[in-house]
């Protein structure tokens, strides 16, 4: 499961690191990103270039009656992404890489009854590309003509052992030698796409607690990812531990 993540890399920053070309601004920092928000995606369009691209996060099938579908499919499962009804066709032939800077879960702790958030980042500072799916919705009520939504999913799956402890399952993240035959829209090759998709090593991540001020949606300041001390229920702040 990812459903919360941050994107502080400027777009000019990403598309040089991705070696894609893009329009975005820079300037658009959220650490504090919700589904059904807009995020940055890397693709690749029909002359072969990559982009970096906003779409919408959480897929829309080209089939759905409406958009709200979307907020159901933020992420898709690794081991069954090619059968799905709902990703297969995404799968095969519109896959892409979503950049992100960390991500957060939430774990029990003793202390209290409110779940601890974690943030969960790189090692080496870089962003990491998360495995992602995209796809094309057009309203049937709409003329051809009208705009398309372009929306994608994050794939997820078993974790490595510096994640089970937070979590059950984990993003797909894909190595650098991995983002061409990734992006390829002509590589149906299954059984290759299924083995980029494994667990993460555990060298390529950290952790950290960090405050509960990134429950609130509305919190998207860079204060979200400061460690932060855990603070049991009835204990004054300065009193609480570190992990």
């Amino acid at each position: 499961m990812c459903g919360r993540f941050t994107s502080t890399t400027p777009a000019s920053e990403l598309a040089d690191f991705f070696e894609a070309e893009t329009d975005l601004p820079d300037g658009i920092e959220n650490y504090n990103v919700t589904p059904t928000s807009d995020v940055a995606v890397v693709h690749q369009d029909p002359s072969g270039q990559r982009r970096l691209d906003l779409m919408f996060w959480g897929l829309v099938p080209s089939w759905a009656e409406s958009p709200a579908i979307g907020s159901r499919l933020i992420n898709a499962r690794s081991e069954t992404v090619a059968v799905k009804p709902s990703f297969r066709s995404a799968f095969r032939r519109r896959r892409c890489i979503i950049p992100i800077d960390g991500f957060y879960e939430w774990i029990h702790v003793p202390e209290r009854k409110k779940k601890q958030p974690v943030f969960i980042s790189s090692t080496d500072g870089n962003p990491l590309a998360f495995a992602g799916i995209w796809e094309s919705w057009r309203s049937k009520e709409l003329s051809q003509s009208a705009d398309e939504l372009r929306s994608c999913s994050i794939l997820t799956g078993p974790p490595n052992e510096l994640i089970a402890p937070l979590h059950d399952r984990m993003p797909m993240i894909l190595s650098r030698d991995q983002w061409t035959r990734w992006l390829d829209q002509s590589n149906d090759h299954i059984d290759e796409l299924h083995s980029m998709l494994r667990p993460a090593p555990e060298s390529w991540l950290q952790w950290w607690p960090v405050s509960l001020a990134v429950n609130n949606v509305r919190n998207r300041d860079a204060s979200l990812i400061e460690r932060a001390e855990i603070v049991a229920d009835g204990q004054a702040e300065g009193q609480g531990r570190l992990l």
